[in-house]
């Protein structure tokens, strides 16, 4: 299973709200919402997200096995 929660902690450390994402630099509501609730983003979406926070994607996703 692939989540999104280390991307909360790196926006923290980064000091970058989901607002800033939105009104700074385009993000569409329906994004943060797919990475809110863990669904499926694309690549480029995920470089974006580096790209923006200069960081890796590991600092962005984890990886869990299914149970």
């Amino acid at each position: 299973m692939i989540t999104y929660t280390p991307l909360w902690e790196t926006m923290k450390k980064k000091q970058i709200s989901t607002y800033t994402l939105i009104h700074d630099h385009g993000f569409s509501k329906g994004t943060l919402d797919a990475l809110k609730h863990d669904r499926n983003i694309t690549m480029a979406t995920l470089n974006d997200i580096c790209n923006l926070l200069q960081c890796r994607p590991e600092d962005v996703i984890e990886y869990t096995p299914d149970k």
